[in-house]
């Protein structure tokens, strides 16, 4: 997952960023309303964790902006205003879910799991493909039922191509979803990525679709 974190509490903004990257998630951390506006113009994330009271540009604004313009990414927001019409404010702009601080990070990374899946499409928790299996919500993925150990950089492009199995994901948007704003990629890296997924699951689960991307394959029951 690549998140976009909005966030001005210097401290906790930084910790929260931290934790989701322990969670293998790509964080872009903004400290006030105006940046969060332009990377959410400008930027591809899986979902935002947006804070109301900002500097700048309240999140309410914000949101209402992103819904206008037909921006569709899951939106959770996390905030200290725990009264009802804040939650009902939040929901009107736009909102897909709502937390309140002080708060469990683990909570925060639950529900966040859940958001990407469900826009994605899924309403099941555990996704598979041939031998492969993907527990959305604690992010295990299992080869033939053993837990497979991946690199956090493996884990966003596997967890990507699972989400959206069977459909091609283009190289750029794959790469998108993948990195940090501010990472510095070398133009083959999603390639050496993609080449050590293959040792790991099995060559013939990824396909590589020239002139486009990539996609995960549903393997083709053998005939009788």
């Amino acid at each position: 997952m690549r998140i976009l974190l909005v966030e001005d509490d210097p401290d906790l903004g930084p910790a929260i960023a931290k934790a989701l990257r322990g969670e293998n998630c790509a964080v872009d951390l903004a400290a006030d309303g105006v940046d969060a506006g332009h990377l959410g113009d400008t930027e591809t994330y899986d979902a935002a964790v947006l804070d109301l009271g900002l500097p700048g540009r309240d999140g309410i604004a914000i949101l209402r902006d992103w819904r206008a313009a037909g921006r569709d990414l899951p939106v959770l927001i996390l905030t200290a205003r725990d009264g009802w019409s804040d939650k009902v404010a939040g929901f009107k702009a736009g909102a897909d879910d709502f937390l309140t601080k002080p708060f469990r990070v683990e909570e925060l990374v639950m529900r966040l799991r859940a958001l990407v899946r469900r826009s994605a499409g899924h309403a099941a928790t555990r996704l598979e493909c041939g031998p492969l299996a993907f527990e959305t919500q604690t992010g295990q993925f299992e080869l033939d039922g053993l837990p497979l150990k991946l690199t956090a950089l493996e884990w966003r492009v596997l967890s990507a191509l699972m989400l959206s199995r069977d459909v091609v994901i283009e190289r750029l948007a794959l790469a998108e979803r993948v990195y940090e704003g501010d990472a510095d990629v070398d133009s083959n890296s999603l390639e050496v990525i993609i080449g050590r997924l293959r040792k790991k699951i099995g060559a013939s689960l990824i396909d590589t679709v020239r002139g486009r991307g990539y996609r995960l394959a549903t393997p083709t029951p053998s005939a009788a």
